[in-house]
């Protein structure tokens, strides 16, 4: 393999990459520190669910990316890869989102044996009737158990209220209905389709050398054939599909989430990391701790230290998330509302965007401070076409013009809805 190193002197932060023959794209980190930091990741999750393969039409259950996840664990020679990563001593996981798929591991030690594992596992998939039926009634349990988590219902509530065909409001997970038609083929064909290489990346972050990874890689992976894939969306309009969602759980205050629709998608590249950062920025000055807002809501007790706020942008979907617990969710989404509102008509002042900035930036700046945050982040950034090292200077380069445009152009006071968890009356 040969490397090419990537640099920011500024940050006197790099990197080395290269393509291995396998069609993997390796991403090296160095960093000195105790602990490393490995995650493979495919471009696939649960949007993923409608696609031409080798002009061979599939559509897959809802929630088999998730399911998939799970089953890349077991080995056809009996063994669990929890069992295997033990031995090495290594701390592994993996999970799903609405566009990824990533196993992971850390270690303090033995870090060139887990990535072997690591790269073996996730090779090797292995799926029969019998232990496809086994893993439903395991993933029956885990959403059921989601069924009741107020935060997770607050979200997709939210969603559900957002989106009206975009596949993002189906629960990562699926149903106990969607998971009943799932079969070995159907993962064989999700498998096939999303986790050859050329669709993959793996980033591993620590004390580890360039040429030591790549034997791994040597050894581990072989080249297969990628097929011609096409992944088919439905079209989303830009109306959101309702308003108030609501749900009673076991709640001891009620919870609630404001979103608001971005409908200015797809973005990737500069224009999508440019974007994420005005959001930031813009949501910081609105609805941050030093400010205004939050500061009389907080004081008169309409809501309280969980308030938080959020933008997610992708290729496929982007929107707002102000969210927290209230006594009067109604009147706090009605309050972010007239807020908003309020800022489109004055605008921003310099000084205050100047100083919220800096502290954007400040906080980019400490992910490099952790090799699970720069990992993740790193793989974000790659399967949305964009390079971690040049986004502090992103976030150094949005302009007063630019957050002040964005506000103007952005929260559609047609975009808002409410999703809410409220108290089981008793």
């Amino acid at each position: 393999m040969n490397f090419e190193l990537k640099e920011n002197a500024f940050l006197d932060e790099r990197y080395y990459f290269a393509r291995h023959k396998s069609g993997l794209r390796v991403y090296v980190i160095p960093k000195k520190m105790t602990t490393s930091y490995a995650i493979l990741g495919t471009k696939f999750g649960s949007i993923d669910n409608k696609f031409i393969s080798d002009g061979r039409n599939i559509e897959l259950p809802d929630g088999i990316a998730h399911f998939l996840e799970h089953k890349m664990f077991e080995n056809e020679d009996g063994t669990d890869t929890f069992a295997r990563y033990a031995k090495t001593g290594a701390n592994a996981n993996a999970y799903t989102t609405f566009d990824r798929t990533c196993y992971l591991f850390s270690a303090t030690e033995n870090v060139y044996e887990s990535l072997e594992i690591l790269l073996d596992f996730v090779t090797h998939p292995y799926f029969t009737e019998q232990t496809v039926n086994k893993e439903m009634g395991i993933i029956g349990q885990e959403i059921r158990m989601y069924d009741d988590n107020p935060g997770w219902q607050l979200y997709f509530g939210m969603l559900t209220g957002l989106y009206v065909n975009n596949t993002v409001r189906i629960d990562t997970a699926g149903t106990t209905e969607t998971i009943s038609h799932i079969t070995p083929k159907l993962l064989f064909d999700a498998y096939d389709a999303f986790y050859n290489l050329e669709n993959m990346a793996l980033c591993i972050c620590g004390d580890v050398e360039k040429e030591k990874v790549a034997d791994v890689c040597d050894k581990v992976l072989k080249y297969v054939r990628a097929p011609e894939v096409k992944r088919i969306y439905p079209d989303e309009p830009k109306e959101i599909y309702k308003e108030y969602v609501s749900r009673n759980l076991e709640v001891s205050m009620p919870m609630f989430a404001v979103g608001i629709k971005d409908n200015e998608v797809p973005l990737s590249g500069l224009a999508l990391a440019k974007k994420q950062a005005e959001y930031d920025i813009l949501l910081d000055i609105i609805f941050g701790r030093s400010g205004e807002f939050y500061t009389r809501l907080y004081e008169s007790g309409l809501i309280d230290s969980s308030f938080s706020y959020d933008y997610e942008c992708s290729e496929n979907y982007a929107h707002c998330e102000i969210s927290g617990s209230s006594d009067q969710p109604e009147k706090v989404y009605a309050l972010v509302k007239e807020e908003i509102k309020k800022f489109k008509e004055k605008g921003l002042d310099r000084d205050t965007f100047e100083r919220i900035k800096r502290a954007a930036y400040a906080r980019v700046l400490r992910v490099f401070n952790s090799t699970d945050d720069i990992s993740n982040e790193f793989l974000v950034y790659i399967f949305s076409d964009f390079d971690m090292l040049d986004y502090p200077s992103v976030v150094a380069g949005v302009t007063f013009e630019d957050a002040s445009r964005q506000l103007r152009e952005g929260f559609d006071e047609d975009s808002f809805v409410l999703s809410t968890v409220l108290p089981i009356e008793k």
